[in-house]
């Protein structure tokens, strides 16, 4: 800094002065130089910026391409297994336990006999009605007798009207006590056989609910068997997605309207299933209906009482495209997805998702049939950018 006096003269040099005069040049170099940097690396005329677009080097991306297609939105429901059948054995008449005749836990068919009670008193009581039927029969034989006599000697006028008659319902009676004497002997031959319990249906037997030796009523529980092939899934289905699933073609050759069971420990059960029951109304509680599925379980892996969850399709767009959930990314409007143009230049596409599917993500409006959609090395690409396109699988092509 340089002083005037007040004549006119300049001032005479202090030290201070003349240290700040000798460091005035290196500063004046220092801020051309950075002026110089951000000229040769900014955004003005000439820059990096106005080149990339047009002269910079190609992005290197990967891309698919795309067509219309059909796709079935499936979803997931927790279910509870229960067998098909699950039936109580209970004894029909009462007596003594004398024998269980299964192992519990063992595969039984239907009749199989699964317990024995005491005969003896049962047979005693069909010798009974065996021998009321005898008497009663004996007696319809005289009775019929009686009427042959009584009638011929009624048209030979030697007899009574009156006479006749009483010979008549005196047969008659003698039918009807043959006729309960003959029910008398079937109901306990239904007994004798009662006494021998058998399974009601073809399953899995459970425990023996009491032992040999005890004194059994009629309808005491005994065990139950359980029909394990098929095996019942029974879930509740929110009324929005069972509205849907009705509205599905009916086509059983669609593999994508199947039902599968997925179990809870991981995998999937190898057969598929099919609703066979659909409640006519919503639980006015949850907002679901109840639903039913059936599936085949001949090696009986599947148990009753367990957990696992119903896979099955609940709505289907006709016209939609499906690409990897990778391709898709966030903009300041919503989902975009970048698309390769004829002219290998990166083009970013608003667009509208759908729900997610099992082979990417559903894109419902915004792209076109043949669109290269960038998949790979999408991060840090521009609109208009230049790119190097490599295509991989197609998707739904």
């Amino acid at each position: 800094m340089t002083l005037i006096q007040p004549g006119g003269a300049p001032a005479p040099r202090t030290d201070r002065d003349k240290a700040e005069h000798a460091r005035a040049p290196s500063w004046y170099a220092a801020v051309l130089l950075s002026f110089a940097v951000l000229a040769a690396c900014g955004d003005g005329p000439g820059g990096q910026a106005e080149g990339e677009g047009a002269g910079g080097p190609a992005a290197p991306v990967s891309f698919v391409v795309v067509e219309r297609q059909e796709a079935v939105i499936h979803r997931d429901y927790v279910a509870r297994l229960h067998g098909a059948r699950e039936a109580e054995v209970r004894a029909r008449v009462g007596g003594i336990l004398e024998a269980r005749l299964y192992d519990e836990g063992s595969s039984v068919a239907k009749g199989t006999s699964l317990f024995r009670l005491d005969r003896a008193p049962y047979r005693i009581a069909l010798q009974r009605s065996e021998a009321e039927l005898a008497n009663a029969r004996a007696a319809l034989n005289q009775a019929e007798r009686e009427w042959r006599r009584v009638s011929g000697l009624f048209e030979q006028a030697a007899v009574s009207e009156r006479e006749r008659d009483q010979a008549l319902s005196t047969r008659e009676l003698a039918e009807a006590r043959v006729a309960l004497a003959e029910a008398g002997v079937a109901q306990a031959g239904l007994d004798l056989e009662y006494a021998t319990v058998s399974a009601p249906v073809a399953g899995v037997t459970g425990l023996e609910a009491v032992t040999e030796g005890n004194l059994i009523s009629r309808g005491g529980l005994l065990t139950t068997v359980t029909q394990l092939d098929p095996v019942q899934a029974r879930f509740a289905m929110p009324a929005e997605d069972a509205v849907g699933r009705r509205s599905l073609a009916s086509d059983p050759g669609d593999t994508n309207l199947e039902v599968r069971l997925l179990l809870e420990e991981g995998g999937r059960h190898p057969q598929a299933g099919r609703i066979d029951f659909v409640s006519s109304k919503v639980d006015e509680a949850s907002g679901s209906v109840m639903m039913r599925a059936i599936f085949p379980n001949p090696e009986l892996a599947l148990k009753p009482g367990a957990l696992a969850r119903v896979r099955l399709a609940v709505k289907r767009f006709r016209d939609a495209y499906v690409v990897p959930p990778e391709a898709v990314s966030q903009g300041m409007a919503g989902a975009v997805i970048f698309v390769i143009d004829a002219q290998d230049q990166a083009r970013s596409r608003d667009v509208r998702l759908g729900p997610e599917v099992e082979d990417g993500r559903l894109v419902l409006e915004g792209l076109e049939d043949g669109d290269r959609v960038v998949v790979e090395g999408q991060v840090g690409l521009r609109d208009g950018m230049a790119v190097e396109a490599e295509q991989i699988d197609s998707q739904g092509g």
